[in-house]
């Protein structure tokens, strides 16, 4: 293996390990989106785009360099019988060696998109975590207002009947707490509906997250094949 496969070939064991870390479950998505908005990632985020696609961009050169070599080696007829053994066991190598860096590659290109797939998905399932955290907060103190509400307005009312006189001021603030206890269910009713619908975002979130777990699975078990396959 040349210096340069190498170096892509160690590219792609880096980005298994890296899918390995976001997969497993060893950090919650809080964690990891606090790591990825972190001073150092901020500071290479501001070019981070600009290098994933030059790195795909090379990436996919040497993946089209590969299929030149391998329909290269594919084509070559070998029924001459004249041919020698040391011949045909170099072109043999040489077809292997191309349709190992069309899988290297391959899989290097694949492993990139599915780990920027997710960082975007754990980063913004995180979010939605935090929103479901402030939405229910605020969906009970606003059950608490409304409850301090109605225990004023019953503390209202036994005065009144106390009293024993017509009220009308107090009939004005009984409508008018009756109007902010409206105001409070409508805005929680309001809160409920935005976790329910935030709930049903995360559980997407998380479908997807799952789907992608699967697809790594899989593309794991076609680089133990391959390799076992390579080794015989």
């Amino acid at each position: 293996m040349t210096l340069v496969w190498g170096i892509i070939a160690s590219f792609l064991y880096v980005e298994i390990f890296v899918v390995l870390l976001l997969v497993l479950p060893l950090r919650s998505p809080q964690q990891w989106h606090r790591f990825f908005k972190s001073r150092f990632l901020a500071m290479l985020s501001r070019q981070a785009q600009t290098y994933f696609y030059l790195l795909l961009a090379v990436l996919v050169l040497f993946l089209l360099e590969a299929i030149r070599e391998m329909r290269k080696y594919s084509s070559n007829d070998h029924s001459h019988t004249e041919t020698h053994l040391n011949v045909e066991m170099q072109h043999s190598m040489r077809l292997f060696r191309a349709q190992r860096n069309f899988y290297i590659s391959g899989f290097a290109i694949f492993l990139s998109l599915v780990i920027r797939r997710l960082v975007s998905l754990i980063s913004g399932q995180a979010v939605l975590l935090a929103q479901a955290e402030a939405s229910m907060k605020q969906a009970q103190s606003a059950t608490s207002a409304a409850r301090t509400l109605m225990n004023q307005q019953k503390d209202e009312d036994k005065k009144s009947d106390a009293k024993d006189k017509p009220a009308g001021g107090d009939a004005s603030n009984s409508e008018e707490l009756k109007k902010k206890i409206t105001d409070l269910e409508q805005e929680l009713a309001k809160e409920r509906k935005d976790k329910e619908a935030m709930k049903s975002q995360s559980e997407s979130l998380n479908r997807e997250y799952d789907r992608l777990t699967e697809e790594y699975s899989k593309l794991q078990k076609k680089i133990t094949i391959s390799s076992a396959d390579k080794s015989d």
